[in-house]
Parts: C-alpha cells; sequence; structure tokens
C-alpha cells in the first residue's frame, strides 16, 4: 500500500464483535470494489473474554483459538477481496494467528481465488512471560495475557505487499490506523492525523453500532430496516479527517446523532483517549452531516503515545451455577419469592443471587436488597433466577439441584426449569513498558 498516497483510503468493517453477524461483508466489499482506489476490510472480533476462551479451546486443540466463525465470515467474500485488491485486516486471530493464517491459505485454495499473501502479527501473547507483569498476576491461575498492541507492525506489512494482515490482540481501531498508515506515509509521531485515524478506527469497530445498532429506540430514535442493517465505510483523507458512509440500499442510518453515540462510546476522557498509537483529543471535533448517510469528523488532535502498554490478564476464577423456574397465573409472584426463600434456606454457604424476571431483574443486585424493598406485587407471569459462584466446583452445583428439586418441593404450579453450570473467568489489568512486548511480523509460510 505505497501507491497512491493522495487518494482517499476507504476502509470497511465487517464485524464488531465475535458472534457478530456473518451476511455482513457482502454488501461492504461490493461497495468498496465499485468505488475503486485503495481499500482496506477489517474485521473485529476479539473482546477480553474471548480471548481468553481461545487461549483455553488451544489448549484442547493446538490447530485452534482462532476465530471461530472465521470461515463464515471470510467464505463469502475472500476471493471478492484478492480479485479486487481490498486488503483484508483483522483480529482473526485471537490466541493462534499462525492457524488462522494457514486456514485463510485453505480457504482461498477451496475457493479457486489466487494464493493471498497472509501477514501475522505477533507479540501480544505474553502468557509464557508472566514475569513481565509485576506482581498483579501473583497467586492467579492465568488463562492469558496479552497486551494492546498498536498500528505500525499491521502498517509494516501492509507495506510489504500483504493481501491479508492477521492479528491477535491489537488495539481495535489499530485496525484502521495501520492501513492509513501504510497507504499515507505519515510519520509515527504525526500525532494528529493518527489521532484522526485512531477516531476513524473507533467509529468503525463496533460495525453496526454507527449504523443504527444499538442507537435504535422506537419513537425517540427510530432506525429503518433494522432487520438488515448495513455496515459502516470510513472515507480517509490525507490530513486523517474520515467521512463515514454505508453501502447503499442497505438498511440503518448514519447521521449526527449516531456517529456522536459510537464516538463517545467507551471514551473515559474525551480530551485523552488512550491508544497504543496516540491519545487522541476529542475536545475539537466537529461532526458535520454532508448528505443522508454521509457524516464527517474533524477537528480531532493529538498528543504523544503513552509510555506503557496495557495487559489485560484473564484468570480462572471459580464455578457460576445458574437456575430458573416458572410461575404464573394467581399468585405467581408470592409463589415465586417463596421458592426464593426456600433456596436461601437450603443453600447458606451460597451468596444466592436472587431475580424475578418480570418483576425485577435488571435492576436488581447481587445482595438482594431490590428484591427485599421492593413491596410483593401481583404478577402473573414470572420466572425465578438463582445464581452463585464458589470457588468449589460441587459447592456451586448445589444451586442447580436444588432449584430442579423445586419442582416437587417448592411452591405450586413451577415449571419449565432450566439449570448450567460454567467456569468462571476473572480480568485484571495492568501497564507494561512497551519496550518488553516483543512485536513482530512475518509472512505466513
Amino acid at each position: 500500500m505505497v501507491d497512491g498516497q493522495g487518494q482517499v483510503l476507504r476502509v470497511g468493517c465487517a464485524a464488531g464483535f465475535s458472534g457478530d453477524r456473518t451476511d455482513a461483508a457482502g454488501p461492504v466489499v461490493e461497495a468498496l470494489a465499485a468505488a475503486g482506489g485503495p481499500a482496506v476490510l477489517i474485521f473485529e472480533t476479539l473482546a477480553e473474554r474471548t480471548l481468553a476462551l481461545a487461549q483455553l479451546a488451544r489448549r484442547q486443540d493446538p490447530d485452534a483459538g482462532y476465530e471461530p466463525l472465521l470461515d463464515d465470515l471470510l467464505r463469502p467474500v475472500l476471493a471478492r477481496c484478492l480479485a479486487a485488491n481490498i486488503r483484508i485486516v483483522s483480529n482473526f486471530g485471537a490466541a493462534n494467528p499462525e492457524g488462522a493464517a494457514r486456514r485463510i491459505a485453505r480457504l482461498a485454495a477451496e475457493l479457486g481465488a489466487r494464493p493471498p499473501r497472509i501477514a501475522v502479527v505477533r507479540g501480544d501473547d505474553l502468557s509464557g512471560r508472566l514475569d513481565t507483569l509485576g506482581d498483579v498476576a501473583r497467586g492467579l491461575e492465568v488463562v492469558s495475557a496479552n497486551a494492546y498492541i498498536g498500528a505500525e507492525a499491521i502498517a509494516d506489512a501492509l507495506s510489504a505487499g500483504a493481501d491479508v494482515v492477521v492479528c491477535g490482540r491489537v488495539a481495535d481501531p489499530s485496525l484502521v490506523v495501520g492501513p492509513a498508515l501504510a497507504h499515507f506515509g505519515w510519520a509515527r509521531d504525526d500525532w494528529d492525523r493518527l489521532a484522526r485515524a485512531t477516531m476513524a478506527g473507533h467509529l468503525l469497530e463496533c460495525g453496526a453500532q454507527v449504523t443504527g445498532g444499538y442507537y435504535a429506540d422506537p419513537g425517540l430514535k427510530d432506525v429503518p430496516g433494522l432487520a438488515r442493517l448495513g455496515y459502516p465505510i470510513a472515507e480517509i483523507d490525507a490530513d486523517g479527517h474520515c467521512t463515514i458512509t454505508k453501502p447503499a440500499g442497505t438498511g440503518g442510518l448514519i447521521d449526527a446523532h449516531t456517529v456522536k453515540e459510537q464516538l463517545l462510546y467507551e471514551v473515559h476522557d474525551p480530551h485523552a483517549y488512550v491508544t497504543p498509537d496516540v491519545v487522541a483529543d476529542l475536545g475539537e471535533a466537529v461532526v458535520t452531516e454532508l448528505g443522508p448517510d454521509r457524516v464527517r469528523l474533524t477537528g480531532v488532535r493529538g498528543h504523544p503515545r503513552p509510555a506503557d502498554l496495557k495487559v489485560n490478564v484473564c484468570h480462572a476464577n471459580g464455578w457460576l451455577a445458574e437456575g430458573e423456574i416458572s410461575y404464573a397465573g394467581a399468585r405467581a409472584e408470592a409463589r415465586a419469592r417463596l421458592a426464593g426463600r426456600v433456596l436461601r434456606e437450603r443453600l447458606p454457604a451460597l451468596s444466592l443471587r436472587l431475580d424475578l424476571i418480570g418483576v425485577t431483574s435488571v435492576f436488581a443486585d447481587d445482595a438482594g436488597r431490590d428484591l427485599a424493598d421492593r413491596i410483593p406485587g401481583d404478577g402473573h407471569d414470572v420466572r425465578l433466577r438463582a445464581a452463585a459462584s464458589h470457588p468449589d466446583r460441587a459447592t456451586a452445583e448445589r444451586l442447580n439441584r436444588e432449584v430442579t428439586a423445586l419442582y416437587t418441593t417448592g411452591p405450586a404450579g413451577g415449571g419449565g426449569v432450566r439449570t448450567s453450570l460454567r467456569a468462571r473467568l476473572g480480568t485484571v489489568s495492568c501497564l507494561v513498558p512497551r519496550e518488553q512486548v516483543p512485536i513482530a511480523w512475518s509472512f505466513s509460510e
């Protein structure tokens, strides 16, 4: 990506998390191909918990540990991207970037596409170097430890001719900053341009959130065609400013409101949005509607990048047991409350959370204060949910047995019991000097 540096770079996003819609990429790719010029397709499929789960999967199978929906996401568009010279940048790799790269190569062969040049970015995984984390991991059964690395390795791989770049834990906006760095050839300390590209990446990173997903509120914030949302495309200029749009004919909308909501999403300080590449300052940002589904972002400023990188450490954290049972008809709420009291009396070793779905659940609390303070009502359709966590599996599992026993030992008319037991993961974070994180990239063999 070293030609046409004066041209606008178009970056489309086709996934905002692992589990996102797998049919989103098609319209984005067609829009990028129709527009012509330099283009990149990104998939953002990684979060703290999904990365820990990927590490667990790789422990069971050395060939696993990358994005489980990789085939479903890429198969519809990989050949088209290669034919149209649309680069692909993703964090598909999770705990096994090399495995993801091998699978993409095989998928291209299965599709009869030309063999792609696939680059693998590595260095974020510090699971084998816990000594670099100080005291934060002491005494924990660590599942994963990964640093949020930045865009430079992505840029270098693209500049060297990569068709596909597979990463593990990079910062989400860096999936866009890397292509912009490679295309425009910015200096690595051009903080204003880096910050602008970072915020373009931030607008794209959650996929359809900027096109009306996680935004719609009927009668207040109406979104047309929510069932067929178009995913976003950023048109980035040589100064890093961007225009956000989406494929024609798709559902959703892009206006000043959707862009402002996503711009501030998960930003704790608008004057200091810290990423591995730059500290972005939104204090002078300007959002301008250019027309239907076209919104421009300008005015973002940048400050020097931090000396340290954030590391998320996921660790084993006991067991979570959950059980549910429904009560309906006259005095249903009273019967559900009675069932909850029975569970508390039977399970003194567990700190129970009890929810009455249909009465109080979303606003309830683990200590049960909301349920205790709420005046009993006459709910006719109530589902009792009981949950507890405990370090010992057998102790946690007792909850499931007691909820199941409510069929015949609890109040009248209970039914529809469901139970589950699963290992819990906890997360702690720390900062590590960036020079202690050995970031590198290479072409996959």
